[in-house]
């Protein structure tokens, strides 16, 4: 992938180069000096045949040469920009590994404890490490490696982690009675909330799948984090039950606002996107069940409401009144949305639900079958303002 590179090595008192140009030797290895020091040289210049694009991003190398300092505690990386008037040069250097990793990664969150979860074992060649912290949010960070290579997609040691996890915890949680007889398992999901965790797997013969190697398929990996996990992570919970009493109350906390969500969706669904059963006391509904026909106005307060009801077309057009301050979906569970007495008049009233169960085609088939002839027209209308017939309609 180079135009040309150069290695230089010194070992055993002696300096070697050789040199290659677009893949090919260019010249033997050779002899060039003494040495007293031992360490490699690489220097070279992509291939502009092969590369659109030959600048380098100094904040791409910097985010990839940081993460390779986390992965091998111990290892000090020092990256030098020399272009351009000012110089920029960084050193990375962590004794704790992917401890001060998970550290980094939750450094702007509010977390529940202060020392991260670490765990490590061996087997059969193949070392497992994780490092693993809950902070207050409702989002999790888990990022996994395998030889140092990112695996966006996961794969087995993911797997495995989840499924030691969700089995470490569950069985805790019996055995100290924090879960009664006979209610639901911990989800995978709820044991997950909030938490950022770094995993990172060495091992002699990687099996990744694709090109890009960013799937782990290693079957054995599993077994090995599973096994791992499964005896430290329980000795770990039992030898802090402050900390996991902790941990727990935020996980049944999510299992409960899960468990209210999943109700609360229930009740939002309807059979089509205008069916007049169960909705809201607010939304005067229009006779057309055809929603490419149909306008929904949002308008706010009773008053608009009412101006509004009065210059509509009552076949086509609906008018739902909102008031109140709305809820910042963004910073809420899911649970909290569900249940929100400003927002769920509006989800009933579109029939297509929210969030992963969003279904765009309950309200848009018709208008997509027709080739968007027709258009689905929200209107706002503030609350105060007088219109007449006439004015509503234009």
């Amino acid at each position: 992938l180079s135009d040309w590179l150069e290695v230089r090595i010194k070992k055993d008192g002696i300096v070697y180069e050789q040199r290659y140009e677009r893949g090919k030797t260019a010249c033997p290895l050779k002899i060039i000096g003494d040495a007293d020091t031992t360490g490699t040289t690489t220097t070279f210049k992509p291939d502009g045949e092969i590369f659109e694009t030959l600048v380098y991003n100094y904040e791409t190398l910097l985010h990839r040469f940081r993460e390779m300092a986390f992965l091998n505690r111990g290892v000090k990386i020092i990256i030098t920009d020399d272009r351009g008037e000012e110089q920029k040069s960084e050193t990375l250097f962590y004794e704790g590994g992917i401890i001060q990793y998970v550290e980094y990664l939750n450094r702007k969150e509010n977390v529940l404890h202060k020392e991260p979860i670490y765990i490590s074992g061996e087997k059969e060649g193949s070392f497992v490490e994780v490092a693993m912290q809950y902070n207050d949010s409702y989002v999790e960070n888990i990022y996994s490696y395998a030889n140092n290579i990112c695996t966006h997609e996961g794969g087995t040691h993911l797997t495995g982690f989840r499924t030691a996890l969700s089995k470490v915890f569950n069985e805790y949680a019996k055995s100290h009675n924090i879960i009664k007889e006979g209610d639901k398992n911990l989800a995978g999901e709820d044991v997950r909330e909030g938490l950022t965790a770094i995993i990172s797997v060495k091992l002699h013969n990687p099996q990744f799948e694709g090109q890009t190697k960013e799937k782990l398929g290693n079957s054995e990996i599993r077994w090995y984090i599973e096994s791992i996990m499964g005896e430290k992570l329980k000795e770990f919970l039992e030898e802090n039950p402050a900390l996991a009493k902790e941990i727990f109350e935020k996980c049944l906390t999510a299992a409960r606002a899960r468990e209210a969500a999943r109700k609360a969706r229930e009740l939002t669904r309807r059979k089509n996107a205008l069916d007049s059963t169960s909705l809201p006391g607010k939304l005067a509904d229009c006779s057309e069940k055809d929603p490419s026909k149909c306008e929904l106005f949002l308008v706010e307060g009773d008053s608009a409401g009412g101006s509004a009801k009065v210059g509509r077309n009552r076949e086509t057009q609906a008018i739902l009144a909102l008031w109140g301050k709305m809820l910042n979906v963004e910073k809420s569970r899911i649970d909290k949305v569900y249940s929100n007495e400003k927002l769920l008049p509006i989800i009933l009233s579109l029939g297509a639900n929210i969030g992963s169960d969003f279904d765009a085609e309950k309200f848009l088939a018709d208008v997509r079958r027709e080739q968007a002839k027709h258009k689905a027209v929200i209107i706002a209308v503030s609350e105060g303002m007088e219109l007449g017939d006439d004015e509503f309609r234009s």
